[in-house]
């Protein structure tokens, strides 16, 4: 919303000092800063707020240690993550970029879907929620939307290696997402729709998703939707369900989070900008400069968030903050084509959810085989085996935190690991 106001005052009463805004960097951190001041300032009066409505947290008890604590402890305070998302995009993302469009729709779709969710649980007394197949059908609906603008927009393009006929595009427009004007050669590339993504670690790491219905012979490529979009919704459901999973221990899901975002951050600033994807040898992808204040109001809400959730919590996000931020992830990296980095960075929901895969299925298995079901962790998701070892809350979310950094460092040097 201010971006028009300040290019007004900039380019047409040439008010000095108001040209700032045309730089990502800036707006970046004027989005963490109001994200913050979102989260602590009106933090304090929504937990008051859920407090008073007794909008709590119901524990069963699993003889966890210091569990039964957290009985009553206000939830669905993901409404102060998803407001300290959207207020600050809203107020300095360019809002005709597709991109910003796309990552606004996929936080409050799915934080309607959480909400919906606590809100029969708190308020209808339900425990289970909303059923399993409508937050699917929620998830799906949310893939059809993202894969198909992806697949079908016309804004949504990547530019490779020029070839001919070769378009000319200006410095202006190739440097836009740090304002720099460089008006002499325009350099040639070429714009070019594709279903193309990164593979980690593969020299030349380029893969079409179209490749894979070669069998259906010439023109194969415009029926690449039919596989690009199940693969869109997959990665969705999957990395939202894994965060959910992972938002057990307080500060886990959302510390963990923050550093996947952060390194989202880095990977859509090269991504974006032509001259650091030609140094790394990466796809470069016009626009997505401008989600990097998307993604540092995410930042700013996980880390402010984190005042009130972590150990002892005085909050929790409940399937509103939890899913919504696994949305975020799965659609920012799909739009970045980074999304076969996610077993790597979003590890951290990978084992988790694996866990509890491991977990139910060997349960069942031994039990039909042997007529009675084994466990392979004392207790999953995987954050609840370790309390069952006796190490403290606090520990485990620090050092899952720290495996989160270790693993978002790596995701990083696989830009030139290959």
């Amino acid at each position: 919303m201010l971006f028009p106001l300040f290019e007004y005052l900039d380019q047409t009463l040439d008010i000095p000092g108001t040209g700032v805004f045309q730089f990502i960097s800036f707006r970046a951190g004027m989005a963490i800063i109001f994200s913050l001041i979102i989260t602590m300032i009106s933090g304090r009066r929504i937990i008051s707020f859920l407090q008073k409505k007794q909008v709590g947290e119901t524990v069963r008890n699993l003889g966890l240690d210091g569990q039964m604590k957290k009985q009553g402890t206000p939830t669905m305070g993901g409404i102060i993550i998803i407001a300290a998302i959207v207020i600050p995009t809203l107020l300095f993302a360019r809002l005709n970029n597709i991109y910003i469009i796309l990552m606004l729709i996929s936080t409050v779709w799915l934080g309607g879907i959480g909400f919906i969710d606590d809100y029969i649980k708190v308020f209808k007394k339900d425990k289970k929620g909303l059923h399993g197949k409508f937050k699917i059908m929620g998830q799906i609906g949310l893939g059809v939307i993202v894969g198909a603008t992806l697949f079908f927009h016309e804004g949504v393009v990547i530019r490779e290696k020029p070839t001919l006929p070769l378009e000319l595009v200006s410095p202006s427009e190739i440097l836009e997402m740090e304002g720099l004007i460089v008006m002499d050669t325009p350099f040639p590339t070429e714009s070019v729709k594709s279903t193309k993504t990164t593979i980690p670690f593969v020299k030349d790491n380029e893969f079409d998703y179209a490749d894979l219905l070669r069998f259906l012979g010439e023109g194969y490529k415009r029926w690449a939707f039919l596989i690009f979009i199940p693969i869109v919704i997959l990665i969705i459901t999957a990395v939202s369900n894994g965060t959910n999973i992972t938002d057990g221990l307080d500060g886990l899901a959302t510390g963990t989070s923050g550093i996947i975002g952060a390194t989202l951050g880095v990977l859509a600033y090269v991504s974006g900008n032509i001259f650091f994807a030609d140094y790394l040898n990466i796809m470069y992808i016009p626009h997505t400069g401008e989600l990097v204040i998307f993604i540092a109001a995410f930042v700013g809400a996980c880390v402010g968030f984190l005042w009130y959730n972590s150990y002892p919590a005085q909050v929790f996000m409940g399937d509103t903050g939890s899913l919504s931020l696994g949305g975020i992830i799965a659609v920012f990296a799909i739009v970045i084509r980074k999304e076969l980095l996610i077993p790597i960075l979003c590890g951290i929901f990978l084992i988790e959810s694996l866990s509890v895969i491991i977990q139910v299925s060997w349960f069942k298995f031994t039990r039909k085989r042997f007529g009675q079901g084994r466990r392979v962790f004392r207790m999953a998701p995987l954050h609840h085996h370790y309390q069952m070892l006796g190490y403290h809350e606090a520990k485990i979310v620090q050092r899952f935190l720290i495996v989160g950094i270790m693993l978002a460092v790596f995701s990083v040097i696989t830009l030139k690991l290959r």
